[in-house]
């Protein structure tokens, strides 16, 4: 008999809640498969750092994000090991790729490398 993991209704809602902010989710998208520093967030999403930091804190606080420090620096990636990391995952796997962010700022000089 294989028994089918699922999540509490409460549960998921705080991580809907959580993700339902356009910023939260699109950073979510971008760490899938990079890691970032708050630096670079701020060029991606034009804003400042205080709001930057908060929306990692409230992952962060949720643990749905992890930081890792490199010298001065805290780099924020995904959680994989989060117990509602299955739930997430399906739904990052339905969204547009966001890698043009990246890209956008490459072209333009932008990039910053906080290593």
């Amino acid at each position: 008999m294989h028994v089918k993991n699922t999540i509490d209704i409460q549960e998921a809602s705080q991580v809907l809640k959580l993700l339902g902010d356009k910023t939260r989710l699109t950073m979510m998208k971008l760490l899938e498969n990079n890691d970032y520093c708050v630096c670079e967030f701020v060029e991606i999403f034009k804003t400042s750092q205080p709001a930057i930091s908060q929306h990692l804190r409230k992952l962060r606080d949720a643990g749905l994000v992890r930081e890792n420090r490199k010298g001065q620096w805290i780099f924020y990636a995904i959680n994989k090991n989060h117990e509602h990391y299955p739930f997430v995952s399906i739904l990052l796997e339905q969204l547009s790729d966001q890698s043009h962010l990246l890209t956008e700022l490459e072209d333009e000089g932008l990039r910053i490398s906080c290593e």
